[in-house]
């Protein structure tokens, strides 16, 4: 069994949560979708954050430098 609660919102955030939602949809189905879409959108915001990070082919001349091939 599924406990459910109830929420005071304002009327118009009620509003604009149910303009996302399909014609099926509960408001905690449009509510669990739209934060499965904001934990999607941090997820990528954090795997492509080049913040910190250097690209490729300065990678390989960083190695190069540093570790010079014997001859």
């Amino acid at each position: 069994k599924i406990d459910n609660t109830t929420i005071a919102i304002r009327r118009d955030l009620k509003e604009k949560i149910m303009e996302f939602a399909t014609k099926k949809e509960s408001y905690s189905d449009v509510i669990e979708r739209l934060l499965k879409s904001a934990e999607q959108r941090l997820l990528n915001d954090v795997l492509f954050n080049e913040e910190g990070f250097i690209s490729l082919d300065d990678f390989e001349k960083e190695v190069k430098r540093k570790w010079p091939k014997s001859k």
